[in-house]
C-alpha cells in the first residue's frame, strides 16, 4: 500500500508543504515563513489540503524539516543553564568543559560545572574507580540551586558508557525531575566536541518540548491525527517525542533534506547539489543518494561539534539578497519573507537577487514593468557577479578537478545557469522549489552504531556482525519496516596502537518508516 505523507520544511524565508503519496507527488504549496512558526505551518497545510483536496483521514504521517533549534543556538535565545557533569579526573583537568565556548554562550549556559574522577581508556579500561559518592554530592548540590537540566560525559564513554548510565540514575534518583543527556547517545569519540554536543543539547532541552508540543498542536488545528515525525541531520526521521530529547539532532537538516530530495526527484544518486533559497544557499556532495558527512569537527554557533553532520558549505546568496551597485554586492543581507513586499519586482524599494533573475529572463513573477529602469549593463554585471559565486561554491566542494553533474532546487535556484566551470551538466527535476519539503516526506528510518571494539576472543568477522546487527535492531526500534532495513555503511578504523587489537567500527542501516496506523 503506496502511504499518503506530508512533509513540511520550514526556512527562514518560505515554509514549503508537499502531499506524496509513494513516490508521486501529489501537490504542493510555498507560504511566507511567519515569526511565529507555528502559523506558518497551519497556514501551508490549509493551503495543502484545500488545494489537493485530500481528506485528514486519509493521511498516514507529516515529517517536519525545521531550522529552529540551529536558529535558538545562533541567536542565543530560550537556552536553558546546565549543569555540566564530567567524569575525567584527573586525566581531563587541564581543559575544562566549554573551554573553547564563546564567551556570551558559555555565560548562559554554563551555570555549574563540575569535574569528578572516571573515564576509560580507548580499549575499554578504566582510567580510575567511579566514586558514586561523589556524583550523590554533585546532586544535592544541583538541587539546592535548582537545576534540572544535566549534561553528562565520561572520557571514551561511547567505547563504554556504564559510568554516564549509572552516574545518570544517580542524579535522577535525588532529582527526580531532571533530564539528563548523556554524550555517549549524542556525540563521537573526541572529547571536548563530544561535550560540546551533549551541553548543548541539554541546554535545548526545554525548547524541544515545546516547539514538538507547538507542531503537534498545528496537527490538531487542521484536525490531523497522525504521527508527527521530524527530519534529522544525517538524512532520515526520528519521532517527535525522541527529537524532544535530543533536538541536536536536528542541526542542518534543512541542507540535507533538499540533497534527499534532489536525490529522489533526479534518480541520480551521486552529485553535487545546491540549495538555492531565499537567504542562502547550500552546497553539499551526494554519495549513495545521502549527503556526503562531514570528516571534521562542525561548528554551530561557534561551537565546535562532532555528531554526524553533512558535509555543506553556506554562503548568502538567495532570491531575496540585497543588491548594493556600488561597490558591487550581493547578500549576504536579506530580505527574507518580506521579498513579496520588498523586492523591486513586486512594487518595492529594495534591489533583490529575484529582481536581476527575471530582468534577465531567468524567472518569470511579480510585474517586469516594475523593472525597466534598471540598467541592463548592471544587470548584467550581477549575473556575473552571481556566476562566479556559484561556481566557486561548487568548486569548494568537489574532491577532484573531474567536471560532475550538479542538482539545482530551491525557490532561488532559477539563478544558476545552465552552464558552471566544472560542472558536466546542471539538472532541474520536476518539483525542484520544493525539494526540501520532498526529503522530508521521502526519508527514511535509520539506525547506527559508533564503537570501539577488541578483538581478543573475536574475530573481525563477528566483531562487524554484531555491530550490524545492533545497528539494524535500533533501526527497527526506530520505527523502520524490519523487512525493509538495510545496512547503507560501513567504517571499519583498525587501532594498532592498542595492544588489545581493537577495532572502531560505524555502521548505518536504513529501512522504510512503517506508517501502518
Amino acid at each position: 500500500m503506496a502511504y499518503r505523507r506530508i512533509g513540511i520544511d520550514v526556512g527562514g524565508t518560505n515554509t514549503d508543504a508537499v502531499l506524496m503519496q509513494g513516490t508521486e507527488v501529489l501537490g504542493w504549496v510555498k507560504s511566507p515563513t511567519t515569526p511565529n512558526v507555528t502559523d506558518g505551518i497551519v497556514t501551508a497545510l490549509h493551503e495543502l489540503l484545500q488545494q489537493t483536496g485530500a481528506a485528514p483521514a486519509d493521511l498516514h504521517g507529516v515529517m517536519i524539516g525545521t531550522t529552529h533549534f540551529t536558529n535558538a543556538v545562533v541567536q542565543r535565545r530560550a537556552l536553558n543553564p546546565v549543569a555540566i557533569i564530567r567524569l575525567g579526573l584527573p586525566a581531563t583537568e587541564c581543559l575544562p568543559p566549554l573551554i573553547d565556548w564563546p564567551e556570551d554562550l558559555r555565560a548562559l549556559v554554563g551555570r555549574a560545572t563540575y569535574l569528578l574522577p572516571g573515564g576509560h581508556e580507548v580499549d575499554g579500561c578504566p582510567i580510575v574507580p567511579f566514586v558514586p559518592q561523589d556524583v550523590e554530592r554533585v546532586a544535592h548540590d544541583l538541587k539546592a540551586q535548582g537545576l534540572t537540566e544535566v549534561a553528562i560525559t565520561s572520557v571514551f564513554s561511547p567505547v563504554d558508557p556504564s559510568q554516564e548510565q549509572h552516574a545518570a540514575a544517580i542524579v535522577q534518583q535525588i532529582i527526580p525531575e531532571a533530564t539528563v543527556t548523556l554524550s555517549s547517545e549524542i556525540g563521537r569519540l573526541g572529547l571536548l566536541e563530544r561535550e560540546n554536543a551533549t551541553v548543548m543539547n541539554a541546554c535545548l532541552r526545554h525548547l524541544g518540548r515545546r516547539t514538538v508540543q507547538a507542531f503537534e498542536q498545528a496537527l490538531a488545528l487542521v484536525t490531523l491525527q497522525v504521527p508527527l515525525f521530524l527530519t534529522q541531520n544525517d538524512g532520515t526521521l526520528m519521532r517527535a517525542a525522541y527529537a524532544a530529547q535530543y533536538p541536536v539532532l536536528t542541526f542542518a537538516s534543512g541542507p540535507t533534506n533538499s540533497m534527499r530530495g534532489a536525490a529522489f526527484l533526479t534518480g541520480l544518486a551521486d552529485a553535487m547539489v545546491i540549495d538555492v533559497g531565499g537567504t542562502t544557499s547550500d552546497v553539499g556532495a551526494l554519495v549513495k543518494g545521502f549527503p556526503r558527512p562531514a570528516s571534521l569537527a562542525v561548528e554551530v554557533g561557534g561551537v565546535r561539534t562532532n555528531f554526524r553532520m553533512p558535509d555543506v558549505y553556506s554562503f548568502g546568496l538567495g532570491g531575496g539578497s540585497m543588491v548594493t551597485p556600488a561597490p558591487l554586492r550581493i547578500g549576504p543581507q536579506s530580505v527574507g519573507y518580506e521579498l513579496s513586499r520588498r523586492a523591486m519586482v513586486f512594487g518595492g524599494d529594495v534591489l533583490t537577487a529575484s529582481d536581476i533573475g527575471v530582468a534577465a529572463g531567468l524567472a518569470d513573477f511579480g510585474s517586469r514593468q516594475h523593472l525597466e529602469a534598471l540598467d541592463p549593463a548592471l544587470v548584467q554585471r550581477c549575473q556575473q557577479a552571481i556566476e562566479r559565486q556559484l561556481a566557486e561554491s561548487v568548486d569548494r566542494m568537489k574532491l577532484s578537478a573531474t567536471p560532475v553533474p550538479l542538482i539545482a532546487v530551491g525557490g532561488g535556484s532559477f539563478l544558476v545557469p545552465e552552464r558552471l566551470p566544472g560542472v558536466s551538466q546542471v539538472l532541474r527535476a520536476p518539483h525542484y522549489q520544493v525539494a526540501n519539503a520532498v526529503g522530508a516526506a521521502i526519508a527514511q528510518i535509520s539506525g547506527e552504531v559508533d564503537q570501539t571494539m577488541s578483538l581478543s576472543g573475536h574475530s573481525r568477522d563477528e566483531a562487524l556482525a554484531h555491530a550490524k546487527a545492533l545497528a539494524i535492531e535500533r533501526a527497527v526500534t526506530a520505527g523502520a519496516q524490519p523487512d525493509t532495513v538495510q545496512v547503507v555503511d560501513v567504517e571499519e578504523i583498525p587501532l594498532t596502537y592498542l595492544p588489545s587489537n581493537a577495532i572502531r567500527l560505524r555502521v548505518k542501516a536504513v529501512g522504510e518508516l512503517r506508517l501502518d496506523r
